[in-house]
């Protein structure tokens, strides 16, 4: 295996396990109907790392698995958390400030459909998205820029570049 690709598995997996321990750790208010998932503030590390987007994406997997979320969580819980860390990255070489947008939005629209679908939540759909949306904005828009002004000093010493398309 090359150095590059342990590098880039080395750095996925340290990012899946982190999400987990965040997820277990605040698990309390991790799930619900109101949550703030402070692991989503490793969204905003596609920026700085492709390998962030299996991280963050087996991370919330394994995270909802741990956490007792049923199949329907697990597998569309994942899926929102995937697309805002693969558009994250997308969205790499713009303003930092859009980088947290993407899984803010996809788990805004995501979750609450979950939440009704799967656990029967009876509040109603746009109330579900007005309470994830604004947990998702404290963690991924206020935390994960935090996390952003705190790493992007040692990006060229911490990660792998994020390779342009």
């Amino acid at each position: 295996m090359k150095k590059s690709n342990t590098a880039y598995l080395s750095q996925a997996a340290m990012i899946a396990a982190i999400y987990v321990v965040l997820t277990y750790v605040f698990a309390p208010f991790s799930f619900g109907e109101i949550q703030v998932r402070i692991a989503e503030a490793l969204t905003i590390l596609p920026v700085f790392t492709p390998a962030a987007v299996p991280g963050l994406f087996i991370g919330c997997l394994t995270g909802n698995i741990l956490g007792g979320a049923v199949l329907p969580d697990i597998i569309f819980g994942s899926i929102a958390t995937l697309i805002g860390a693969f558009c994250t990255y997308q969205l790499r070489n713009q303003p930092p400030i859009l980088a947290p947008l993407p899984p803010i939005l996809a788990n805004t629209v995501i979750v609450p459909f979950v939440l009704r679908f799967a656990y029967g939540a009876a509040l109603p759909i746009p109330f579900m998205m007005l309470t994830v949306g604004i947990g998702e904005v404290l963690s991924c828009g206020v935390l994960g820029m935090v996390l952003y002004c705190a790493l992007g000093r040692y990006k060229n010493l911490l990660f792998l570049p994020a390779r342009r398309s």
